[in-house]
C-alpha cells in the first residue's frame, strides 16, 4: 500500500454555469477522466485543534458514478492529512503539506480513529469529475451549496488556466468546503451541520454524454 505526500497548492472557482464550464475545458483539450460520488468525513480531538490549527484529517470514500451498486469491490477509500505550507498569509493560493493513503478497510479504520479519541468534526458529500491539463489537475466539484472548479499546478499555470477559462485572480477562493458551507449558512441564518444532499432529492444535469 502506497501514499503519497509533497506540496498541494490549489484554488477554488465559484462556476455559475456547468456546461458552459465543460465546454471550456474541451475547449483547452481536457476531457474528463472519470465521475464519483465522495463521501468525506473530516475527523478532530476533542478540542478542535486540528481546526483551530488549520490542520485536516479526512477519509473520504468515492463510487464510480453510474454504479448499480454499491459493493465494496467498487468502493475506493483515502486517508488525507493535510498542515499548513509555509507561506505568505497574503498569497491568494490555498497551500498545504498533503500526504494520501490508500485504505482497503475504511470502516477499519474508522473504528481505530475513534478509538484513538478522533471525532467526527464535519461531513459532507459531493460529485467529483477529474480533467486532466497540461500541468494542471482540475476537478469540478457539484456540492449542495454549489458547484466549484478546483485548480491544482503550480502558480504560473493555476493563473495561466483559470484565465483562459474566463476568471481573474480576483475569482480565486482559497477556503475550504466548510468555510463556503459556513458562509452559506450564514447568509440562510441557519445553523452548520453536515454538508449533505438531501436524500432523494438530487437531481444531476447529464452534461456529460
Amino acid at each position: 500500500m502506497q501514499g503519497r505526500s509533497g506540496l498541494e497548492i490549489e484554488i477554488k472557482l465559484r462556476v455559475a454555469d456547468v456546461p458552459v464550464l465543460i465546454r471550456r475545458l474541451a475547449a483547452l483539450g481536457a476531457s474528463p477522466e472519470g465521475r464519483v460520488f465522495e463521501r468525506n468525513t473530516v475527523y478532530d480531538t476533542t478540542d478542535s485543534f486540528f481546526k483551530r490549527t488549520g490542520r485536516l484529517l479526512r477519509l473520504r470514500t468515492e463510487v464510480p458514478v453510474g454504479s448499480k451498486t454499491l459493493r465494496a469491490s467498487r468502493h475506493s477509500a483515502l486517508a488525507t492529512f493535510k498542515a499548513p505550507a509555509p507561506a505568505d498569509p497574503r498569497s491568494r493560493y490555498k497551500e498545504k503539506i498533503e500526504t494520501e493513503l490508500p485504505v482497503p478497510n475504511p470502516e477499519r479504520w474508522a473504528r481505530d480513529l475513534h478509538t484513538l479519541g478522533f471525532r467526527i468534526g464535519f461531513q459532507y458529500e459531493k460529485y467529483r469529475t477529474s480533467f486532466r491539463l497540461p500541468g494542471v489537475y482540475a476537478c469540478l466539484d457539484e456540492t449542495p451549496v454549489g458547484a466549484f472548479l478546483e485548480l491544482e499546478g503550480k502558480p504560473a499555470t493555476i493563473d495561466r488556466t483559470a484565465r483562459r477559462l474566463g476568471y481573474s485572480d480576483r475569482d480565486y477562493i482559497r477556503g475550504t468546503y466548510w468555510d463556503l458551507y459556513a458562509d452559506d449558512c450564514a447568509r440562510r441564518g441557519v445553523l452548520p451541520r453536515n454538508l449533505l444532499f438531501s436524500r432523494g432529492k438530487v437531481r444531476l444535469k447529464a452534461v456529460f454524454a
